[in-house]
Order: structure tokens, then sequence, then C-alpha cells
């Protein structure tokens, strides 16, 4: 089954590995230098890598490991990268095996061994009660996802060689951006499942989280949305997405790093099964493109800004 799910057809910097692949990387970093926007689109869930080891212990198999996936999104990712030149960072580990938008002590530990729990565990969040937390536990439809319980032995070596090196990654990339740039955005790009809509009104393709307004600049947001009215791309904010722990742990407005999380409806890319690309992915990437160049400005515009703050009158003489 590792097979027929596929691997990323992934290229540049590898980083990580994948505990039962060991030569594997856990993600893949491109970057341009000298950069060409001050922009990093991350696709944390795209992984599709799956060790023979993994897929073992899986009850289900591939029902649920493609309802794990932002499917393809890695993909989509990539051609907005390549279009426009922005940095780019995939996943290659898959979500089934740890989720990287979710907090490292966020786990369930009713999946180990009762002496695993280490003393002053935080209490079950939200996400662990309902069953996603860094590792998933079960999905709604099919119940538990794990033929047995981990090991403290899983948990360390899906933390250390997935986890923390994906976000150092994250973390210096928009370091390198800010410092080329005065300021940086992260584009945290997932995908969705088709949103219910209401009589008379169209449900959203896109949702744009920010985390109540925590994560980024409001003219970065308020561009946004004016791309994609401008494309006809109907738009949500932070219903029912907000943005995760990569929003949570990256984004420093003013510290000069913005982050969005975008969330894109996978009908408007896959087919009807929501398995494959279809025809509609080159408007999506087309789209996505447009609003990573627009957002790119912008942030350029407020990393001159806040240098020319810094300087105050000796501004000009700082700029030669």
């Amino acid at each position: 089954m590792a097979e027929q799910l596929g691997e990323n057809d992934s290229q540049g910097e590898g980083g990580g590995r994948i505990p039962g692949a060991p030569s594997v990387p856990a993600f893949f970093l491109e970057e341009a230098d000298p950069s060409v926007l001050p922009v990093l689109i991350a696709a944390p869930h795209g992984g599709r890598h799956y060790p023979r080891s993994l897929v073992a212990d899986l009850r289900h198999g591939a029902a649920a490991a493609l309802r794990l996936e932002d499917r393809y999104v890695d993909l989509m990712a990539r051609g907005v990268a390549q279009a426009t030149g922005a940095s780019l960072i995939v996943a290659n580990a898959p979500r089934a095996m740890i989720d990287l938008n979710r907090a490292p002590d966020d786990v369930d530990w009713d999946m180990f061994p009762r002496d695993a729990r280490p003393a002053g565990a935080p209490a079950p969040s939200r996400r662990v009660r309902g069953g996603l937390g860094l590792i998933p536990r079960r999905l709604p439809a099919l119940g538990d996802l794990w033929r047995r319980r981990l090991g403290p032995v899983d948990l360390a070596e899906r933390v250390a060689g997935v986890h923390e090196p994906y976000h150092a990654a994250i973390a210096g990339e928009l370091a390198r951006l800010r410092q080329n740039w005065g300021a940086a955005l992260l584009i945290d790009l997932h995908s969705m499942p088709p949103l219910p809509s209401a009589p008379g009104v169209a449900s959203a393709q896109v949702v744009v989280g920010d985390r109540f307004g925590a994560s980024s600049s409001g003219s970065i947001v308020a561009s946004a949305f004016a791309h994609f009215a401008q494309v006809a791309r109907e738009a949500a904010h932070n219903r029912p997405y907000a943005g995760g722990y990569v929003l949570e742990r990256h984004a420093d407005p003013r510290g000069g790093i913005h982050a969005l999380q975008i969330e894109i409806d996978r009908s408007r890319y896959l087919d009807s099964a929501l398995v494959e690309p279809s025809g509609d992915m080159a408007g999506m990437i087309e789209d996505l493109a447009g609003l990573v160049r627009r957002l790119g400005a912008i942030v350029a515009e407020l990393g001159e800004r806040q240098a020319r703050d810094a300087a105050g009158p000796d501004w000009p003489l700082a700029a030669e």
C-alpha cells in the first residue's frame, strides 16, 4: 500500500528523517538566494511517504491515510513557489505519523502505556479529545486508526526526526527573509473538505486564518481578501479555521514576521472523488500565485517602513 499511496516528487534540500525510512528526508526546503519575495510557503499536511512499518500499524490503511492528508496540496504549493520565486517548505512525512500543525506536547496519552505519561503533562486539549492531537488517534466513521499502543520511543523518534527539524527550518528561513527584507510572511497552506452552503449564499472556496488578528498585520489580511474578491474566489475569515500551532509558534507581527493560514476547498483542485488533481489545479495555482505576489509587495513595504522608523532622521543616510 505504501507504493499505492505514492511518494512526494519533491526536490530541494532535505531535512530531518522519517522513522522507518531513515534515508528519506522528513521535508524539503527550497529557497532562492538572493530571495525574490519575503514569503515562505509551507505545506505541513501534504506528506505522502508512508513507511511500511507505519502502514502495517494502520487499521484502515489508505482510507484513513487519505482522509488525514491535505491531498496534493504540496503540488499546489510547489506550483505557486515556482511561479513566484517564493521560498517553499513541504512535508514529506505524512500527517498520520505526526501532525506538524500541533504543539509537541499536544499528545493523546491514552495512545500509550499508562506509565508512559510524564509527570506534569497538560490536560487533553480540544484537538486531542477530538482524536487529532500530535499523533492522530481516530476519525469519524472510522474509529481508532491504530492496531497497537505506541511506545515512548515512537513519539521521541517522530518529534526528533520530523517535528523539531521542520519547525527549526521554518524559523531559520523566516529569519533569513526578515534579515533581507525587514519583514517576512509565512503562508501555511492547507486544504479542507467542501464547506456547507446556506440557501442563496455560496460556500467559501478559501478560508484565511490570522488567529483573529494575532498573527498578521491587518493590511496583509485586507489585501488577501481584496485579491480573492478580484479573482472571484469566495473567502471566509477565521471560521472555521483560524490557524493552528504553526502560526502560534512562528508569527511575530511586532517583530516583523507575519503569518496566515490559507485553507483551499479540495473540490476546487481535485477530482470528484477528492483523490487526484483535476484540470482546475492550474487555475488555483495561478490565483494563489497572484496572492503571493500581492502580499509579498505589501510585506516588503512593511519591512521598509519598519527600517525607516527604526533609523529615524538618519534614514536617507542609512538607505544609502
